[in-house]
Order: structure tokens, then sequence, then C-alpha cells
């Protein structure tokens, strides 16, 4: 059960913003209303996440499962859900992704794969368990500002999990619209 309304006060600008989610998403995301309980905070919110879009240095299957084995460490179901969705449109495996949270005992992972899902579970954990061993490993595969991206792709699904699930924001089924039917 969530933890705030998702019915906020209905301003111009709150109401474009469901149209806009509507359109893209198929449905309000919740943590989009959630947020907008505060309008302020929505619109940077907002151009956050579209300049975030943009980047694009990094691998997007590296990225994906950083942000996947991220979301998995804090336990935020909401962004393991909308982030299968999302990364399955925008062309990443999803075994891969299904896998994710047992990647350890999974074969489908490069060694670069896995060094970047250990670096997303170090950089979620409190206290962080980043060793200079592990960065050192990484950037045999990566370039300073690819190590950059993934980092901070990192620490903005720390802030989105950690929000998500603070809020009681669980899954909206992203994941059902792409995944076959058992036979």
């Amino acid at each position: 059960m969530t933890r705030i309304p998702l019915d906020p006060p209905r301003s111009t600008f709150v109401r474009l913003t469901e149209w806009y989610s509507r359109r893209r998403f198929g449905t309000v995301l919740d943590p989009g209303a959630a947020i907008a309980h505060n309008p302020r905070v929505l619109r940077t919110y907002i151009r956050y996440e579209q300049s975030l879009a943009r980047w694009d240095r990094l691998d997007p299957t590296l990225s994906a499962l950083a942000v996947m084995a991220s979301a998995a460490t804090v336990g935020c179901s909401w962004c393991l859900d909308f982030g299968f969705w999302e990364s399955t449109t925008r062309g990443i495996d999803p075994a891969k992704l299904r896998d994710v949270p047992r990647w350890r005992d999974s074969d489908r992972f490069t060694d670069l794969e896995r060094q970047v899902m250990a670096y997303a579970e170090a950089m979620t954990t409190t206290p962080l368990e980043v060793t200079d061993e592990m960065v050192a490993g990484l950037r045999r595969s990566l370039d300073d500002a690819q190590l950059v991206e993934l980092t901070m792709m990192i620490s903005v699904e720390n802030s989105r999990s950690r929000f998500n699930s603070a809020l009681g924001l669980t899954s909206q089924g992203f994941r059902d619209r792409c995944e076959s039917p058992a036979r």
C-alpha cells in the first residue's frame, strides 16, 4: 500500500504531465503521481530524467544491468518492473534482465557485465563496499567517461529506488506487458 495518495492536486501542469505519461507509458507512473504533490520537485525531476535519457557513452546493456542490480539490491519492485519493461523495449535481452537478481548463479553474463553488477551492488549497500580493485577492473574495459556515467546511473537508481520504496510504491504491471503468456 502506498504511503502517499496517488491523486495529487489537479493543476494544469499536473494534468499535462499525466497526459504525457499516459501517451508515453500507457498509464500515469506512480512515482510521477507521488512527486506531483510538489510541482516544483516534479518539474525538476522531469528535466532531470529527460537529461539522463540523452546520456550515451555507456553501452545500453551495461547501463540497464547496473540499474536493475541497484534496484534489486534496494528491493524496489516498482523499479524492477518498470526497468524490465523499459529495457526490453530498448532491445535489451529479457533473459539477462530476468537473471539480474541471481546474476552470480547465471551463465548469461560476460565478465564485464558481472563486474558492472557487482559494482552496482557495492555502490548500493550501506556502507558502500566499492573497492579500488573493483574500479580498476572496470577501468580495464571502460574509459573514464563511461565509468563516470555508470557510477552516476547507479547513483540515480539508488535515489529512484529508495524514493519509491520509502513511499511504498510497488509494481504497476509493466513487465506483464512484455512477457509472453506461458503455453
